[in-house]
C-alpha cells in the first residue's frame, strides 16, 4: 500500500512548462514518488489533506557556509569585520565541535524553511556531512582548501588528506555527497588549482566547488598576477570542466559566459550577500540564456544572514528587472524552477531531486497559505517569490521521511541547538570586547 498521499493541494511539481495543478495530489512509497498529479491519488497508510496549500519540491541551496550561522550579524556595521573579527576568531575557535554545533542551527533553520538539499564549503567538512545526515537533509559538503592558515591544515597535504578521508567516508552515501573545495583562485593560485584538477580526475564521482569571480579585489589580483581574469586561471588549470559549482559568478564577460557553456560550468547564485557586500549584480539572464544551470543560494549566514531562499527570491527578481528596466525579466516561474530543479542540476541531483516525477526522491514540502499576506492567489508562483515566508513553511519530507510535520521540526532536539549556539556566541561576545580593547589601546 502507498505510504502517504498528499491531497487536495496547490500541486506545482516544477516539471518542464511549471505546470500548477490544482487540487492536485502526490503520493509516496518507498521513500520514492510514486503518483503525481491532479485528483485525489491513490489511497494510503498516511493521507493529508493539503487544504490547497502548495505542495511542491523541497528547494535547492546551492552555495553556503553553515556553521558560520555562529558568525550571523556579527561585526556587521565595522568596515574591516573580516580581518578585524572573523578570520582571527575563525583560527581561534573553528574546531569540530564548533562546526557541528553551527551545522545543526543551519540544518534547523534550513528545514523550518523548506530547504531539503544544500552545498556547503567549510572546514572540518566531515563534522558538516554528519550533522546532516542526522537531520535528514541532502548534502554536497566540500571539504574547502586554503592558503590562508585555515583551522583544519596547516599544509596542501593535510587539506588533501581531510578530502581523501571526507570522500571515503561518504562515497555510496544515499544523501551526502562529499565534495573537494578550494576557496577561490586567488587563495589557491593555479599549482594548487592544477593538484585538484588531477584529483578531481581520479574521482569523478566527486564535484568541486569554488568562489569565482566574485570580487573587484579578485579581478585585479588575477590580473596583477596571471595577466588575465580569473575564469582563466581556473581554465589554464585545467579546473573549468563539467559539474564544476562555480560561485557568485558576478564580474563575467560574454567570452567567458560562452566558455562557462562550453565546458559545462554550474554557477551559484548569491544575490543577496552580493548586493550586501555592495559588489554588483551577476548577469544571471544572460548566463541562463545561454543554458547555464544557475541556482539560488544563500551564501554562508554571516555575509547574507538567512539560510532560507524565501529572503533571496526578491533580490533575485528584482535585480534583474532592474538590470532590464522592465518588469519582465526574471518572472515568478523562473525564480521557482531555479530554486528548485536548476539548483538540483547545478548540483547534479536532478536525476534525484528537484521535482515531483514518478521515481523521483519524495523530497516535498508543504506551504500554508493561511496568512493574510498570502491571499488572494492569482499566481502561486508569485505569492512564493514575493510574499512567501519561511514560517508559512509547514511540512517537509526528504526520501518520504518526515523532517518536519506541523511546523515540529523531528530529527533535531531545539533545546540543545539553541543552548550550544548560545555558549559559542558568548565566547564570540568576549573575543570582540577583547580585539575592540586591544585596539583601543594599541
Amino acid at each position: 500500500m502507498t505510504d502517504l498521499t498528499i491531497r487536495n493541494a496547490t500541486l506545482l511539481p516544477c516539471t518542464p512548462g511549471m505546470p500548477v495543478i490544482d487540487r492536485g495530489h502526490v503520493s509516496v512509497a518507498g521513500g520514492v514518488i510514486v503518483s503525481a498529479g491532479s485528483g485525489p491519488g491513490p489511497d494510503a497508510a498516511d493521507i493529508l489533506d493539503a487544504g490547497g496549500d502548495i505542495v511542491m519540491p523541497g528547494m535547492v541551496n546551492p552555495h553556503a557556509h553553515l556553521p558560520m550561522t555562529l558568525f550571523r550579524g556579527l561585526g556587521e556595521d565595522v568596515d574591516d569585520r573580516l580581518f578585524r573579527y572573523v578570520l582571527p576568531m575563525e583560527r581561534k575557535f573553528v574546531t569540530p565541535e564548533m562546526v557541528r554545533t553551527g551545522t545543526a542551527l543551519a540544518a534547523w533553520e534550513s528545514i523550518r524553511a523548506g530547504v531539503t538539499a544544500v552545498a556547503d564549503m567549510y572546514y572540518f567538512e566531515a563534522e558538516v556531512g554528519r550533522v546532516l545526515d542526522t537531520a535528514g537533509l541532502r548534502g554536497v559538503v566540500g571539504q574547502t582548501l586554503a592558503d590562508f592558515d585555515p583551522p583544519d591544515h596547516a599544509t596542501m597535504d593535510e587539506g588533501f588528506d581531510l578530502v581523501e578521508a571526507l570522500a571515503e567516508e561518504f562515497r555510496g552515501h544515499p544523501r551526502i555527497v562529499p565534495s573537494v573545495a578550494p576557496h577561490a583562485p586567488y587563495s589557491t593560485d593555479i599549482p594548487v588549482l592544477e593538484r585538484i584538477a588531477d584529483w578531481a580526475d581520479a574521482h569523478p564521482d566527486v564535484p568541486v566547488q569554488i568562489h569565482l569571480a566574485e570580487m573587484a579585489s579578485e579581478m585585479d589580483w588575477a590580473s596583477r598576477t596571471h595577466g588575465c581574469r580569473p575564469v582563466e586561471v581556473v581554465d589554464r588549470a585545467g579546473l573549468l570542466r563539467n559539474g564544476l559549482i562555480a560561485a557568485h559568478c558576478l564580474y563575467l564577460d560574454e567570452a567567458e559566459i560562452a566558455r562557462l557553456v562550453e565546458t559545462g560550468v554550474r554557477v551559484a547564485h548569491n544575490a543577496r550577500s552580493n548586493a550586501k557586500a555592495g559588489r554588483g549584480i551577476a548577469p544571471v539572464e544572460a548566463m541562463r540564456a545561454t543554458g547555464i544551470p544557475v541556482g539560488i543560494a544563500t551564501d554562508g549566514p554571516m555575509s547574507g544572514n538567512t539560510l532560507d531562499l524565501f529572503s533571496q527570491f526578491g533580490p533575485v527578481s528584482m535585480f534583474q528587472k532592474l538590470l532590464g528596466q522592465s518588469r519582465k525579466p526574471m518572472p515568478a516561474s523562473d525564480v521557482i524552477h531555479m530554486a528548485t530543479i536548476e539548483g538540483a542540476r547545478v548540483l547534479g541531483l536532478d536525476r534525484l531531486t528537484g521535482s515531483l516525477e514518478l521515481g523521483k526522491a519524495a523530497d516535498v514540502v508543504r506551504i500554508s497559505l493561511d496568512a493574510p499576506r498570502l491571499q488572494p492567489v492569482y499566481d502561486p508562483f508569485a505569492t512564493l517569490v514575493f510574499a512567501v515566508m519561511p514560517d508559512d513553511v509547514r511540512d517537509v519530507l526528504v526520501g518520504g521521511r518526515w523532517l518536519m510535520r506541523d511546523r515540529d521540526v523531528l530529527t533535531l532536539d531545539r533545546k540543545k541547538v539553541l543552548r550550544d549556539a548560545g555558549q559559542v556566541a558568548a565566547r564570540f561576545r568576549a573575543e570582540m570586547t577583547e580585539i575592540d580593547r586591544k585596539a583601543a589601546s594599541a
